[in-house]
């Protein structure tokens, strides 16, 4: 097993057997030593920092009705909201009195923030805090949607394509949403300069060893600049309420993996691997993850953005929430950098967006 693991670290290409044979059958000694050869590489590139990102989560409404997510469009026990323009602005004002300088729009594919609002949005946040980044992650949209944010200034899309397996994709989501669309809303992304993230829920209903590994190879051959997975968390009132929620375990393999495949990329140690396992961020940092994401969002709404149960920091400050992971990662030897934080080998690009 460690053979297989070291030629990962040398950025040897494992065939979809050895990686297939790498998830199903590491021990918790070959993990401890995965985690470590992991973090090694990530400390390599980026040394002792994490990452942070201001998540401002401005709307809960959706036209989608993916079958997993607790803000789909049919989920009549869902507290709507959104944020105004103006709230939105006091959010960044706020996180960049805190240190912040990457800003994530997170929302549900909400037809009511139109092009022209959104690029309004972004155009302003971009002119008023020149020093940061303006992360969108507000789904599928059009090529031509994609650009005009791209040109008033936003610099980062994160769209998890949620699994790479068409079938599985298939058994995730209705009928009017396809697998193709989902890939080529990246390709287009990546095509026009964005820094694009994809990933995907671990431990998803019907997932199986087969779906993880073309996820792998998706996002070795995709080579995004971030990648988001954490565990499949559920909600009571989605069609997959009764399903057991994903393994904290397997997040930590597939984290490490994807670090050794692809050492520049940006992973965060997410919200939902902190809600499956109160250490959960700092055994994702320690497994090869550089980013988190406290929340700028204002508290009051923060309950209402219900993507599964359960969720953590739902009642903190944002002060409160940056000081609460800043002291989270000194205690395992990691330094909260307040920088853009941009994807190292993306900057050595000619194609960017500043």
């Amino acid at each position: 097993m460690r053979e297989l693991i070291d030629k990962l670290s040398k950025n040897a290409n494992l065939c979809d057997y050895e990686l297939k044979h790498l998830i199903e059958n590491i021990s918790d000694e070959d993990l401890k030593y995965l985690n470590i050869t992991a973090r090694k590489k990530a400390d390599e590139t980026y040394g002792k920092q994490v990452f942070v990102r201001g998540l401002i989560e401005f709307t809960n409404h959706c036209k989608n009705n993916c079958y997993y997510c607790g803000i789909r469009a049919s989920n009549k026990n869902a507290d709507r909201y959104r944020l105004s323009e103006e709230q939105i602005f006091e959010c960044c004002e706020q996180g960049y009195e805190l240190g912040f300088r990457t800003f994530v729009l997170q929302g549900g594919e909400d037809m009511y923030f139109s092009d022209d609002t959104l690029c309004k949005i972004v155009k302003i946040i971009r002119e008023k805090y020149s020093d940061c980044a303006v992360t969108l992650s507000i789904g599928e949209r059009d090529e031509e949607s994609y650009k005009r944010l791209f040109e008033v200034g936003a610099n980062r899309y994160l769209l998890r394509h949620e699994t790479a397996d068409k079938d599985h994709y298939q058994k995730l989501h209705p009928k009017n949403m396809s697998f193709e669309n989902r890939i080529k809303c990246l390709e287009t992304l990546k095509n026009i300069g964005y820094q694009v993230g994809c990933g995907f829920m671990v431990g998803s209903p019907f997932q199986t060893t087969d779906c993880l590994v073309k996820d792998l190879r998706f996002i070795k051959d995709f080579e995004p600049a971030m990648v988001g997975i954490g565990p499949y968390l559920s909600h009571k009132d989605t069609p997959f309420c009764g399903y057991k929620n994903g393994s904290v375990r397997m997040t930590l393999i597939l984290l490490s993996i994807i670090r050794l495949l692809l050492p520049e990329v940006l992973l965060p140690a997410t919200t939902a691997l902190g809600t499956a396992k109160a250490d959960g961020r700092e055994k994702g940092i320690l497994a090869g993850a550089n980013v988190v994401m406290p929340n700028l969002s204002p508290v009051s709404v923060r309950k209402k953005y219900s993507l599964y149960d359960n969720k953590i920091c739902t009642g903190e400050e944002s002060a409160e929430c940056k000081f609460c992971l800043s002291n989270r990662m000194k205690s395992i030897g990691y330094e909260i950098v307040t920088s853009r934080g941009d994807n190292i080998k993306f900057l050595k690009g000619a194609n960017k967006n500043v």
